[in-house]
């Protein structure tokens, strides 16, 4: 069993969707062995695309959830139909113990994301943390002092919106 975690830029411009998914299929098809499971926090963008990847695969997936206010305080309208269905597909949905989301409840999150992992696949543009802490670089960086394999994915044709 491969147990991989993701982390990712949730801004992805809306056109790189599909050259990140099939970037992020190509390499989930070959760490897929006998089992595969994913861990995603489900945030919009790369955790989702991952998530559904994984599930595409025949993976199993284990999804955390920052706190218990998450889906009302920080999805989105337009995510909540995709969120709730991959809470419904996955095999474990773990609430961190927060009231409320936020730096201290994302950073543990991405702590427990990372414990048991056998690697880490970042959907991630290489740029630098922005010291809010919990995002993609602070995850990255964590990952790397563990001593994890960190698979960067950031294919030609990716781009954040906005930037």
């Amino acid at each position: 069993m491969v147990t991989v975690a993701v982390t990712g830029h949730m801004d992805l411009a809306d056109e790189a969707a599909g050259v990140v998914r099939t970037a992020l299929h190509e390499l989930l098809v070959g760490l897929r062995g006998d089992a595969l499971v994913g861990r995603s926090c489900l945030a919009r963008g790369a955790d989702v695309l991952f998530a559904e990847e994984i599930l595409a695969l025949g993976g199993r997936l284990a999804v955390i959830i920052p706190s218990r206010d998450y889906r009302e305080a920080v999805v989105e309208p337009t995510h909540l139909v995709t969120f709730d269905a991959l809470c419904e597909a996955a095999d474990e949905v773990v609430i961190m113990p927060y009231e409320h989301a936020g730096r201290a409840a994302y950073e543990a999150a991405n702590v427990r994301l990372l414990q048991g992992a056998d690697r880490l696949l970042a959907v991630w543009d290489g740029s630098a943390p922005t010291g809010r802490g919990g995002g993609t670089a602070d995850t990255v960086a964590a990952a790397r002092s563990a001593g994890l394999t960190v698979d960067v994915v950031w294919p030609s044709g990716a781009r954040r919106s906005g930037v």
